[in-house]
């Protein structure tokens, strides 16, 4: 009888695994705190607006001394709000960012905003703001509300916030303007019903609209009043108290206000093939990771508040990079646009070394394999993830092409796993960019890995996910 052999459906993770073991190693100066936002929740500025899925300034100091100590033109193509641009230009770099959530492009601007007011004047602003506002009357501006964000405030608290956004209207000088908007949309978790949590808005049972099996207390929410004027304050104690005892001699003998970071607004799978080759030394990052995670949910009350509606929300979401369920393909957007720019022959290129990665088709293959089988907790879960890194064949791709020689990249992102099988994002990725002309340097480990799903736990035991610092280098 004729034997059939069976390839083992992880052997080539396996064999990816093999090919970059010994480049994966843990870095114990990575503790979560220094990775992430809660790094930044109490600094100057990057800490005004509660953006979680950044990461702290004190990580982009550290990776910029390991690797570019000299100055040059930084690069983040998910720049969220600012973190990497404001801190490298702390130290003399020139920076460009992509982003495309209108959050972070308010904040970016806000922390530009600060540069051109003295806290006099903005101590002023805010006396004048105490003095004349009436949170009780009737406002002219009214909350336009989509579904998943109805019943947020309460009467009282929508009122005030209304007619805080009524008096903005009124401030004459800009940049003012700026950070008293700035302020508001910094609040809105603080003064709702809502809590962002993970990939939605987890509410509060005060609401009336109790959502899951489980009745949910966020704890204390700040009236308006009392939330804006904390926050007023603490935008007006850190223009009055920037401290520059970290930075190098160079920098503090100078004044880098002068330096103005370029914010770019859109998508980096388009804005990127439009850039110049060879235009950066140092790209720092982090993309949207491939954990279902909706943004334009996680942010609606802010989108609101900038008037997007349902069908605004929804092109959002399809413009962002694929990370949730909803996504759909954008490959005929993709090839249009390198037809346009005369660069078709990088569209095959890239779609060819997706193509190639054999680790790849496997997790493609297992997920439709877990899909057939209804294991998957969602039909579209393996679009998603194949979308995932086929944009991000595109991203790295650019990155590379963008990048001037001996430029590094600097990536922070997360291991996934979904029915039980882990896909290992840090070594597809990293063998997409050695495809691409990147030689992988290092991929870093943070001391303590990401835990699974409470759901996956009952199923499937507890296991701990890699959690990475990818280094990659243009030779």
């Amino acid at each position: 009888m004729e034997t059939i052999e069976i390839t083992p459906k992880t052997y080539e993770r396996d064999r990816l695994y093999e090919k970059y073991e010994g480049l994966i190693e843990t870095d114990f100066n990575l503790n979560r705190t220094l990775v992430s936002y809660q790094a930044n929740k109490n600094e100057p500025f990057i800490g005004w607006f509660k953006f979680k899925e950044g990461f702290s300034q004190k990580l982009i100091r550290y990776f910029i001394d390991k690797y570019h100590p000299k100055p040059g033109h930084i690069f983040d193509p998910f720049a969220g709000i600012g973190t990497t641009l404001f801190a490298a230009r702390e130290l003399g770099w020139d920076a460009t960012g992509v982003e495309l959530l209108p959050v972070g492009i308010i904040a970016m601007e806000a922390r530009l905003a600060a540069d051109q007011v003295t806290g006099d004047e903005l101590i002023e602003a805010i006396q004048e703001f105490k003095d004349r506002f009436d949170e009780s009357r009737n406002p002219a501006f009214q909350i336009k509300h989509i579904p998943i964000t109805k019943g947020a405030y309460s009467e009282e608290t929508e009122r005030a916030l209304c007619n805080y956004i009524d008096y903005c209207e009124t401030i004459g000088e800009k940049f003012i303007k700026t950070l008293f908007k700035i302020a508001v949309f910094s609040i809105l978790e603080e003064i709702s019903f809502t809590r962002k949590d993970g990939s939605y808005l987890k509410w509060d049972y005060r609401a009336g609209r109790r959502v899951g099996k489980r009745k949910f207390n966020k704890g204390r929410i700040y009236s308006f009043k009392e939330a804006i004027d904390n926050k007023l304050t603490r935008i007006s104690r850190d223009m009055n108290s920037v401290d520059k005892s970290e930075l190098p001699l160079y920098i503090k003998m100078t004044d880098f206000k002068d330096n103005i970071p370029a914010i770019i607004q859109g998508s980096s799978l388009m804005k990127l093939p439009e850039i110049d080759d060879k235009s950066f030394d140092f790209i720092m990052t982090s993309p949207p990771y491939c954990n279902r995670y909706d943004y334009t949910r996680t942010y609606a009350l802010e989108l609101i508040l900038l008037g997007y509606d349902n069908d605004d929300i929804k092109d959002l979401r399809q413009k962002m990079l694929t990370c949730t369920v909803e996504n759909k393909e954008k490959i005929d957007m993709l090839r249009n646009l390198y037809i346009r720019l005369g660069k078709y022959s990088d569209f095959e290129e890239i779609i060819a070394v997706y193509n190639d990665n054999k680790a790849m088709q496997e997790v493609n293959s297992v997920l439709d394999e877990l899909n057939n089988r209804n294991i998957l907790n969602n039909k579209l879960i393996p679009r998603m993830v194949k979308n995932y890194f086929l944009e991000m064949a595109f991203i790295i791709f650019e990155m590379e092409r963008v990048l001037k020689h001996n430029g590094i990249v600097v990536m922070v992102n997360d291991n996934v796993r979904y029915g039980g099988e882990e896909i290992p994002v840090d070594l597809i990725l990293s063998d997409s960019a050695d495809s691409y002309g990147f030689t992988v340097r290092k991929i870093w480990t943070l001391p303590v890995g990401k835990g699974n799903s409470s759901q996956q736990m009952s199923d499937y035991g507890r296991t701990e996910l890699r959690k990475c610092v990818y280094i990659w280098e243009k030779e």
